[in-house]
């Protein structure tokens, strides 16, 4: 017998004509993920498996990929002789420690002598005469014992570990996460990477108005979400000459709408140089002045991409306990203030009206301004490898 993993796919078989495609670029990430290790990886459009003398460390690693349903640490063998299947499935049950058990079989060779119920029914025979003080239990079995019968081999495998399940990381596109250093965007970021969108990320920065420690704590958030996009460039901009402008020029109950609009002017522009589709972004509807439904059309208009909102229509208790799920909740809420939340109005206004926008915005020459911080922005690459160093690309 050999150790294996075996991985099953889950809502990628449904993809019928492109399931190659989204099966291979699973394939993919998946080396990607375990380059460190030595594996050999094979696969059909039922299944996946790895070979791997670090099978433990190979495994951490598998629970953050999307486009895995489930997979399981088991074992495979090419004879299909019934007694060698038997004695196979008694061997690795005798070194556990269970008082009921289920067998479950599938049977994908149809040639085989005997349907699943039998074979279910006759190795389970088997282990009540082998084992003491145990019985069967096919409603809630300490132990589940999976059986498959394949055309070229037996799997047997016990316990299964929940997959991320959604789509393989850059099968649906790129896109680009409006990444802030609260809780919200990260969550957004985590939601768009799971329906297979590849992200890269924009950060604002706005100097001195904020720290460095602002901006590793976003790199931190960039870090976390590198655990599930395989990696992450993030493109900082440096916002202090536009904000001070605007802080100047503009009525201050207007601040945070012309500064979004700004930021949504220079976020399109980037992903369109790097060959985006989408914009995301952390906003709840109603959470925040720039956040309401008025707010965000007037914001929005200023662009034409696509921008998508994973979080938009849930409540705060929703967002966080994702966040704790994903570990970047703690990161999230450190204090360190980020260009949103300087500046900010008593009385920001929640209805903006368009053509008063548009008014303010011929106050300044905000496209000149918006051309020198893209020219100048910086790059940097996240990894989840990176021990708080990360690569400047510019």
């Amino acid at each position: 017998m050999e150790k294996v993993i075996i991985i099953k796919y889950g809502e990628l078989t449904t993809k019928k004509d492109n399931i190659n495609f989204f099966i291979k670029m699973l394939r993919n990430n998946i080396s990607i993920a375990l380059t460190e290790y030595n594996y050999d990886l094979t696969y059909d459009k039922g299944r996946m498996f790895i070979r791997s003398a670090d099978i433990d460390k190979c495994v951490l690693k598998l629970k953050n990929i999307f486009g895995i349903h489930d997979f399981a640490v088991g074992y495979t063998f090419k004879e299909k002789d019934f007694e060698i299947v038997c004695d196979n499935v008694l061997a690795l049950v005798k070194e556990k420690d269970f008082k009921t058990f289920k067998v479950e079989t599938k049977r994908s060779d149809k040639n085989y002598p005997l349907d699943s119920m039998q074979i279910s029914r006759s190795v389970g025979a088997c282990i009540l005469k082998n084992k003491d003080n145990i019985k069967v239990d096919v409603s809630n079995p300490e132990v589940l014992i999976n059986i498959e019968i394949r055309n070229n081999e037996v799997l047997v495998y016990f316990e299964k570990i929940k997959g991320l399940g959604g789509y393989p990381v850059g099968t649906l596109g790129k896109g680009l996460l409006m990444l802030s250093g609260g809780i919200d965007s990260p969550v957004a970021g985590y939601l768009a990477i799971k329906r297979g969108v590849k992200l890269e990320a924009i950060y604002f920065e706005s100097p001195p108005h904020t720290s460095e420690d602002a901006k590793n704590k976003v790199l931190s958030l960039a870090k976390s979400l590198a655990e599930y996009n395989l990696d992450i460039k993030v493109h900082v901009i440096n916002f202090t000459e536009i904000q001070e402008t605007i802080y100047k020029k503009v009525p201050h109950e207007y601040l945070i709408t012309i500064m979004r609009r700004m930021m949504y002017r220079i976020s399109e522009k980037i992903a369109y140089r790097n060959k985006m589709h989408i914009l995301v972004n952390g906003e709840s509807i109603g959470q925040v002045a720039s956040q309401t439904l008025t707010s965000m059309k007037a914001i929005n208009e200023v662009i034409k991409m696509p921008v998508i909102r994973p979080v938009a229509c849930f409540d705060k208790n929703e967002i966080i306990k994702i966040a704790k799920d994903i570990n970047t909740y703690e990161t999230s809420i450190l204090p360190f203030e980020d260009c949103c939340t300087i500046f900010v109005p008593k009385h920001p206004v929640i209805n903006p009206e368009s053509h008063l926008c548009e008014e303010y915005e011929k106050l300044f020459d905000y496209e000149s301004l918006i051309n020198k911080c893209i020219k100048e922005h910086e790059v940097i690459k996240v990894t989840c490898k990176n021990e708080n160093k990360y690569e400047d690309l510019l």
